[in-house]
């Protein structure tokens, strides 16, 4: 009976697995009125790039307080404070991809909830190390299955496997 139980964990995780990789992503613009002028294309895995020696996203500026929306489907797996990315939110999304928003004025959402395109989860700030900067949104995908076939010899080359160009869903 204890195998049969196991095997029947097995196939639902699976499965769970499966639907999670197949379900469409459809990323949109997660700042409120945002263009693609708003940020400068070739920003992203640029070095070098303070302590985190490499950008591992992109930098969408706005007006302080203006709305940031989850960029996709997705569950609220973290609200809170973390240093340098200051007021942070970080939702898990289709194919099993971390959709990471930093630097936020406030965070407008819950741990644990479901969000989608027009979610507002928090507003643009200058939080963590962007005090003193220019008020943007720090947006970062990751995934959790890498992807071997990015990596490369550049400085930290290997995160590139985790990290995915967030101007190429915008």
């Amino acid at each position: 009976m204890a195998g049969k139980k196991r095997r029947i964990k097995r196939k639902a995780f699976l499965v769970v697995l499966v639907i999670g990789y197949l379900w469409p992503q459809n990323v949109t613009m997660p700042v409120e009125g945002a263009g693609s002028k708003d940020y400068h294309p070739e920003s992203f895995w640029y070095y070098p790039w303070g302590k985190s020696i490499v950008h591992h996203g992109v930098d969408i500026f706005a007006a302080e307080g203006t709305a940031v929306r989850s960029s996709t489907l997705g569950i609220v797996l973290f609200k809170g404070t973390l240093g340098l990315g200051g007021n942070t939110v970080l939702v898990l999304g289709p194919k099993w991809r971390f959709h990471y928003y930093a630097h936020l004025q406030s965070v407008e959402t819950n741990w644990l909830s479901p969000v989608s395109t027009s979610s507002i989860i928090g507003k643009v700030g200058t939080s963590g190390n962007a005090a003193g900067k220019p008020p943007h949104l720090h947006y970062s995908i990751c995934t959790l299955i890498p992807y071997p076939w990015r990596w490369d010899n550049d400085r930290l080359g290997w995160r590139k496997m985790f990290f995915l160009n967030p101007i190429d869903y915008l």
